[in-house]
């Protein structure tokens, strides 16, 4: 839930920087919750309150996590060294969204790139990042 406040707080809107793969999957996996037990609410509840009631509810939702959804890609895209303009390769039937997925989970890029500082040196609450340091 930290990962998620973070995007949400104090990143709504920043498309410049860099964000590891953990702020990435983090984010991805409570929006997958969040959506996951709304739908279920919403077949559990929409005959008392109707299913256009629940469905401006989700969409409301998308909407106010839409911007910090963009620029949490733009940001992932820049640690692999990629330019946010990568996040159309979605748009590519099939293929684009596999290689997307691809990009978002390949490791970012040690140490400073263009974009900016490496996210992980931020924090040393990996494993891995000790073992980097240490090095």
């Amino acid at each position: 839930m930290y990962w998620y406040l973070q995007v949400i707080r104090y990143n709504y809107a920043n498309f410049s920087g860099r964000a590891r793969r953990k702020e990435y999957w983090m984010f991805v996996l409570v929006q997958l919750i969040i959506v996951g037990l709304a739908i279920s609410y919403a077949s559990l509840v929409d005959d008392f309150l109707g299913d256009q009631f629940i469905s401006s509810i989700i969409a409301l939702y998308f909407l106010a996590t839409l911007v910090p959804w963009l620029a949490l890609n733009v940001r992932r895209l820049h640690d692999i060294g990629k330019s946010g303009g990568y996040i159309f390769i979605n748009f590519i039937p099939v293929i684009g969204r596999i290689w997307y997925i691809v990009l978002v989970a390949t490791e970012g890029e040690f140490g400073a790139n263009n974009y900016g500082p490496d996210p992980k040196l931020d924090y040393s609450d990996d494993i891995d990042d000790i073992g980097r340091l240490e090095e």
